[in-house]
């Protein structure tokens, strides 16, 4: 059985497809009431599942009115979606926001579960046991290195 998460997450993606748009507008006490969740389950998912590094972008309005707007990153092709994450990624990551991108590769089919695992174990922070700036340099670099490989091979 999945969670309340999952759930949600499947039911704005499934949004996305029967819209076959790349924006999808919901507002939260709706979606709340659907699945009888709080608001705050809502927000979760949208800032864990939803994220710069998935390929979406989020616009937020709150109050009487509010919604939240979820629009696909425009790059349908791999390259364009790995050039996306690289510049992202900068000159430092933590290990969550590089745990997002590992999710946004294996959502988009350019990596497999098993792939997926062991780039985590590589930039895990208790692979690369030092201190927190150099670790999240270190990861930065890695990942910069792997993605383009990733696009190529």
């Amino acid at each position: 059985m999945h969670n309340m998460s999952d759930i949600i997450e499947q039911y704005i993606k499934h949004l996305f497809e029967e819209t076959n748009e790349d924006v999808v507008e919901i507002q939260r006490a709706n979606i709340a009431q659907r699945f009888d969740c709080v608001p705050s389950q809502l927000n979760y998912v949208i800032k864990t599942r939803f994220t710069n590094e998935h390929g979406y972008e989020i616009e937020s309005k709150r109050g009487g009115g509010g919604y939240i707007r979820i629009t696909k990153i425009e790059n349908k092709d791999a390259t364009g979606y790995i050039n996306h994450l690289l510049q992202l990624i900068g000159p430092s990551i933590s290990q969550q926001q590089a745990y997002y991108i590992i999710d946004g590769l294996l959502d988009k089919g350019l990596i497999n579960d098993r792939e997926a695992k062991m780039i985590q174990a590589v930039i895990d922070r208790e692979t690369l046991k030092m201190d927190v700036v150099a670790r999240d340099i270190i990861r930065a670099n890695i990942l910069k290195r792997l993605l383009p490989v990733i696009n190529y091979y």
